[in-house]
């Protein structure tokens, strides 16, 4: 039986590498792990988040991507579902290293990550400022936020509207969910 040994990669050597595959990977900070697909609750989302974040930064310094770029986040590299960089960006860039809100949506194959990995990626990352990660399977949100030194998280329902300060916009969560049935949740005993 024979098995290979996986070296770690540096940072230069994965966007090399990735750079020459028809698949998008993240990078961990030691090796690539291929992107996976997802839903089409996820891409109605991901849609309309990029669509109402748009209108709302319209005419501001700050812009909205979807998952197209990549982030770089405490040695790692991620593509998020969305984030919003506020500072002047390289019409060639392909690698942002500032973000300052980041949107990850929910999936059971990805929530561990985003929920644990990610987060403590994106708070070692002084740039960001707030991380949003929305649900897939309900209209709601857990919203963390840089309060000086503290990481806060909390949670918001589809009737909440996230204040982002740092972008001085107000985001209605519902406008994210709308055109997505939702069952029914069960009633309380």
């Amino acid at each position: 039986m024979s098995t290979a040994l996986r070296l770690p990669m540096d940072r230069d050597a994965f966007l090399a590498w990735e750079n020459r595959q028809e698949l998008r990977y993240e990078f961990d900070g030691f090796a690539p792990v291929a992107m996976t697909g997802g839903t089409f609750a996820h891409a109605m989302i991901q849609s309309s988040l990029l669509r109402v974040l748009g209108n709302l930064l319209r005419g501001s310094p700050c812009r909205v991507v979807g998952s197209e770029l990549k982030v770089l986040a405490a040695g790692s590299i991620r593509y998020p579902d969305a984030f919003v960089i506020c500072s002047p960006v390289a019409r060639d860039a392909v690698l942002i290293e500032d973000p300052v809100v980041i949107f990850e949506i929910l999936s059971p194959a990805t929530a561990t990550t985003d929920r644990i990995v990610k987060n403590r990626e994106y708070r070692a990352t002084p740039s960001v400022q707030r991380y949003v990660l929305l649900e897939q399977i309900r209209p709601a949100a857990t919203v963390f936020t840089r309060e000086g030194t503290d990481w806060i998280g909390r949670i918001v329902d589809a009737d909440a509207v996230l204040a982002l300060p740092e972008l001085g916009i107000d985001l209605p969560l519902a406008e994210l969910y709308e055109g997505i049935a939702f069952p029914d949740p069960p009633e309380d005993d």
